[in-house]
Order: C-alpha cells, then sequence, then structure tokens
C-alpha cells in the first residue's frame, strides 16, 4: 500500500474517470479518448460500482453503478476499490473525474469528494506494525497524489482525508497489543498528539484519582500492575462561531487496554480480542485529532477513561462495595460489568468539573447490543431530543449507523441495589444491552443532554471487507467528528 496520500497535482498523473451503469457513461471530456472509447467496449466492464478497469496508461475507468444509486457510501466503497488497484499498478498520482454520477448542488459534490479520500485513507490502511522475520514484507508504495478536476470535489478531498487519517490514527492504537498499550502508553499516545495538534492535555493518575474518590475507574485498575488514569484532552480554539458560544462539549470514550473480566473470568475463547475493549476512547482520541486539524470553532473537551481489568488479589470482587466519584454507592455483582464503572466516574468529572453543556460517550460495553444489532451498527440511547436530532445528522453525514434503543425509568429502577445505591449488573440478564446505559444514567444530571454509543459490534471486524482489514475500525471517529461539527453550525 501507499506509504501516505496527499491532495495536490502533479506533473504527470493517471486521469480516473467514473463511469456510470446505464449505458457506461463517462464525462464527456473522455468520451472520445481512443483508450477509454476501447475499454468501454470490453464486454466484461459493466460500470457496477467499484469496478476498476485500465484504459492504457493514463487512464483508469472505475465504476459508480446507476446514476440515481451515487451516494457517498457508494463512492466510498469505490475509492477503497481503486486504492487497491492504483497499489498494484505502482501509480504515484491520480487526478480523479467522476462528474458522469455528480448531483448538482455544491454540498453534494464536496460529500462526494470527502467520501472518495475517506475510502482511499481508510482502505490503504493494514496491520503491519508488528510483522518481524517470519513475514514476507510488502514494500510500500511512497506517496499517492490525488488531484480533482472539479473544484468543490476537492474541497471534500481535503476533508475526507483528515478524517480518513484520524480513523487511521485510532486503529493503530486499537490494534497496539496489551503488553505495549496499557493506560500509561495511551497517555504517552494522548500527550504526543496534543503537541502535534495544539491540544491541552491533562492526566489525573491513579493515586490523585483516589484521593479525588472516584470509585469506578480506581476499583477497576486496582487489580492490575498498570494502574488506570483518566486523560483529559481540550480542543480550545481562539475563534468560535456563534453558534458556539456558551457550548461545552465532551466526548468520553471507554478505555480497557485488556479486560480479562477479572474474577467473572471469560471463559471459552471470550478474552481472545478483548485489546479492542478501549476502541471507544480510540474513537475519541481519533476524533480529537479531526477536529484539532479542522480547527472546528467550539470549545471540546475528551474524557478517556482508561485502566486494565487483571485478576489478583488487589482485584475487585463480587459482592465489594465502592462509592463513586458522585457519592453513589455500587454492589459489584459481575466484575466483567467494569467498563460502565470507569465510564461512571468519567462522566460525572465532564458533568461537575468541565460544566459540559453536551456529553457523548461511545463504549465497547455490552456483548447484548451485538445479539440485538450483530455487527451492522452500533446501538445508542438518549435523553434529549435535541441531541438526538443532531447525532442522527452526524450519523447520516459520517455513514456510521446508530440504532437507538430505549432507556425507560423501569430500565434505571432495574438497576438499584439491595445492599448498595445500585448494582453494576443485574444478574436477571434481561434488557441486556439496556443495562449499561441504564447503570450510566445515573450519573448525568437529568437536564444534562447526553448520548450513550455502545460499538460493541462495530469496533473490529473479524474479517476484511471492502473498506477494512481485519483489525479495529476506528468506528466513531467520523460520526464524533461531524456531531461537533454541527454543534459549532
Amino acid at each position: 500500500m501507499f506509504s501516505s496520500i496527499s491532495i495536490g497535482s502533479a506533473t504527470s498523473h493517471v486521469t480516473v474517470v467514473g463511469v456510470t451503469s446505464d449505458g457506461r457513461t463517462v464525462p464527456s471530456a473522455h468520451a472520445k479518448v481512443d483508450a477509454v472509447a476501447d475499454a468501454l467496449r470490453i464486454p466484461g466492464f459493466a460500470g457496477d460500482n467499484g469496478e476498476v478497469l485500465p484504459a492504457g496508461r493514463s487512464h483508469v475507468l472505475l465504476g459508480l453503478g446507476a446514476p440515481d444509486a451515487v451516494t457517498p457510501a457508494s463512492v466510498r466503497t469505490a475509492a477503497a476499490k481503486l486504492v487497491k488497484a492504483l497499489d498494484r499498478r505502482k501509480d504515484k498520482a491520480i487526478l480523479v473525474d467522476l462528474s458522469a454520477g455528480f448531483p448538482r448542488k455544491r454540498a453534494e459534490v464536496e460529500a462526494l469528494g470527502r467520501a472518495f479520500a475517506e475510502g482511499l485513507a481508510i482502505a490503504n490502511w493494514r496491520v503491519d506494525r508488528f510483522d518481524g522475520a517470519a513475514t514476507r514484507r510488502q514494500p510500500r508504495g511512497g506517496t499517492l497524489k490525488v488531484d480533482a478536476k472539479d473544484a468543490d470535489f476537492r474541497d471534500g478531498m481535503r476533508r475526507g482525508l483528515v478524517m480518513g487519517e484520524a480513523v487511521n490514527t485510532a486503529r493503530a492504537i486499537g490494534a497496539t497489543p496489551p503488553n505495549i498499550c496499557n493506560p500509561a502508553w495511551v497517555a504517552q499516545q494522548a500527550r504526543a498528539m496534543a503537541r502535534r495538534h495544539g491540544l491541552r492535555c491533562t492526566v489525573i493518575d491513579h493515586a490523585r484519582a483516589k484521593r479525588m474518590g472516584m470509585g469506578g475507574l480506581v476499583t477497576v485498575g486496582h487489580g492490575s500492575e498498570s494502574k488506570g488514569c483518566l486523560i483529559h484532552l481540550a480542543h480550545v480554539p481562539r475563534r468560535r462561531s456563534r453558534a458556539a458560544r456558551g457550548k461545552k462539549l465532551v466526548l468520553v470514550g471507554k478505555t480497557l487496554t485488556y479486560d480479562t473480566g477479572g474474577y467473572s473470568l471469560k471463559v471459552n475463547n471470550g478474552m481472545k480480542g478483548m485489546k479492542y475493549d478501549k476502541m471507544g476512547g480510540c474513537a475519541v482520541l481519533g476524533a480529537m485529532q479531526a477536529i484539532a486539524e479542522l480547527d472546528l470553532p467550539i470549545e471540546v473537551h475528551a474524557l478517556l477513561a482508561a485502566a486494565e481489568n487483571m485478576v489478583s488479589g488487589d482485584s475487585m470482587r463480587p459482592d465489594d462495595i465502592i462509592t463513586m466519584y458522585n457519592g453513589v454507592t455500587v454492589e459489584i455483582t459481575n466484575t466483567d460489568a467494569e467498563g460502565r464503572l470507569v465510564l461512571a466516574d468519567a462522566l460525572t468529572y465532564a458533568e461537575q468539573d468541565l460544566g459540559a453543556t453536551a456529553i457523548v460517550d461511545v463504549a465497547t460495553l455490552t456483548g447484548g447490543v451485538v445479539v440485538a444489532l450483530g455487527h451492522f451498527c452500533a446501538g445508542w440511547f438518549c435523553n434529549d431530543e435535541a441531541l438526538t436530532r443532531a447525532v442522527e445528522s452526524a450519523s447520516e453525514e459520517s455513514g456510521e449507523r446508530l440504532w437507538r434503543l430505549p432507556l425507560w425509568k423501569e430500565h434505571r429502577d432495574f438497576m438499584r441495589g439491595q445492599h448498595a445505591d445500585l448494582i453494576n449488573s443485574n444478574p436477571a440478564r434481561s434488557a441486556h444491552p439496556i443495562q449499561g446505559a441504564a447503570f450510566l444514567s445515573h450519573f448525568v444530571g437529568e437536564k444534562t443532554p447526553w448520548a450513550h454509543i455502545d460499538i460493541a459490534g462495530v469496533g473490529n471486524v473479524d474479517g476484511a471487507n471492502d473498506l477494512f482489514v481485519a483489525g479495529p475500525t476506528g468506528w466513531g471517529v467520523r460520526l464524533l467528528t461531524d456531531w461537533v461539527d454541527t454543534e459549532a453550525r
């Protein structure tokens, strides 16, 4: 694959021509090029979405599908297939002309340009950092320069490349194994990101969290030699939009660098892949990178509740009762329901210490949401209709799909305990995908707009698809960035 992708022109390039499947229509500027005309006569090429066909050395045809089916999602997929073909051809620069499938509105063309660059960047990433002597390394192909004939499409590509690279940052951290990636290592990555992108970073370590009374964060991380911490990043722009005045948005990410389940030990191979239990925090980190690079004119804070859930003489046990940061007591009924404990303290900190005007948390929280929704979308919950509309708009814009689940008073009461205020998991197991959200709702005030997004089914993929190789997806980076952008407009 390519070592990097950049937006810019080159003296020599290959022209990528979009072809729709309705009679294999191409932009008029290329229709009379002999190599293009010859390629269009090849019987096997139909212009279906993602089909790639070389037309001599100077042109490549890229299928877009039916004109009325050209969407950001379809263009993202087509670009993902294209970048793999370009790598095989060893091309170094392309000029993109997909105008055969363009709508007429500027915003729609920009959205296609963004999706195109996202597809290139995301599909260009692979998990190869830890390839050793037994792996035959494939040399990287240098920088791919990408330009576009349409200025609006080019503007969209610039934003899309920022998004794609931020997604890949989240994936790179997500793929890092637990013998390297512990809470302190994540804090190092956050500090480095802050230096690169002009963010502020502070870290509340285990000892300070204990003094502050963060019983959830401290208890979950207490059994590990690598103690937990609360990582705080802040984007405070010099200029704020009119819509952003008075707003302080907080993104919260569950960052369990490894989850054994604790004494409620994961069994039957359930522990394999638990390095991905930090993907909520990775998504928040990636979003902060994109927010900083785009310099969105609104104040945004990120909290990564980082810990490692291990088994030792110092680990929490079922029947333990702990006191959370907001003073609520919790009886531990299941040590494998640990993510909600670290998130709860972070939510309290977001509201009480930071003065959040809206909070969105992201977490690989429950297996129940995977049972309910599969790997096709994230489940989510929200206590505010204006925030619901804003997040759903961001979901539509980013292509990261959500399905809203109910969160009623009965669900909240289901998490109440007999020996403490709350239990962290109800042994009855009913409403399983909702239990985590119901527990968390006790740590956010009713008047604070709050959304909880459970990405357990979408944070990683077991096998490669058009866009992703097997491994972490960085799901949530684009949605969170788009939500923040929506709040700033």
